[in-house]
């Protein structure tokens, strides 16, 4: 009798959590989304010469900022001693209404999307265009790196007596200890063998945009490092891929309350 009130709960979690047919929501949570793919350029390739690929998008891409990576380096023994090294990356080039930002960078490429997100097809088809002009100019020799990043921020009306009512992908606290909880930063390393890819699922609270509010914040970051294509149209194939499992994963991970919130 016990074993069937347990199978019972877990068959109605399932039924509740799963979304058949995924919906566009009208007040989508996603703050920000990202694409990146990293490369080996040659040798001969300059800092100039990614500066030229803002050359004829300066009338939608006005702004350009230096990208400079910072290292840091420690040293122990008779003298400890601590040292920084700043190296100029790349760049990166802000749209007129800052809402898109691609980066040409030594290392590779990125574009992002700030809120509001239109649709899949626009953020696609506006990244396959400035990659085509960041590989004109750059010349990669390999690619070693595809990503697909998605940060979503959902805000939970108070009180919330249960984090499961919203989300079902949470921080379990054991029942011997308090059950209040004032802040926590999850992250799941979870290998998708199908996709030779890995999805890293972070998850944490801020601060929220009203006292009556609380704030989650999910991120999906997706990305393949192993047998990773070389030619664009395999490139774009396994892009469409990584964004129906970023779909998958979001429905995944909420309930049908947090659907009736975004809807």
């Amino acid at each position: 009798m016990t074993s069937q009130k347990i199978k019972g709960s877990k068959q109605a979690s399932r039924s509740q959590g799963k979304n058949t047919n995924p919906t566009h929501y009208s007040k989508a949570p996603l703050t920000e989304a990202v694409l990146d793919i990293r490369v080996e350029l040659p040798s001969e390739i300059t800092l100039q010469q990614l500066k030229d690929v803002q050359a004829g998008e300066k009338e939608k891409y006005p702004r350009r900022e230096d990208i400079i990576i910072v290292v840091g380096h420690m040293s122990m023994g008779s003298q400890v001693g601590a040292s920084a090294q700043q190296t100029h990356n790349g760049y990166r080039f802000v749209s007129q209404d800052s809402r898109q930002i691609f980066q040409a960078r030594l290392d590779g490429f990125t574009f992002s999307r700030l809120a509001p997100y239109e649709t899949w097809e626009s953020f696609r088809n506006e990244a396959c265009r400035l990659w085509e002009v960041y590989r004109l100019i750059a010349k990669p020799k390999n690619i070693t790196r595809l990503a697909l990043r998605y940060i979503n921020r959902l805000d939970l009306p108070l009180p919330l007596k249960d984090f499961k009512d919203y989300l079902r992908t949470i921080p379990e606290i054991s029942p011997d200890m308090s059950q209040g909880l004032s802040g926590y930063f999850m992250q799941l390393q979870l290998p998708q063998l199908e996709l030779e890819a890995m999805l890293h699922l972070n998850q944490t609270l801020i601060p929220p945009p009203s006292p009556n509010l609380v704030s989650v914040v999910l991120d999906f970051d997706l990305f393949c490092k192993d047998n990773v294509p070389s030619e664009d149209l395999d490139i774009w194939k396994r892009f469409e891929k990584l964004r129906i499992r970023k779909n998958e994963i979001f429905e995944a991970c909420i309930t049908n309350k947090t659907r009736r919130l975004i809807k």
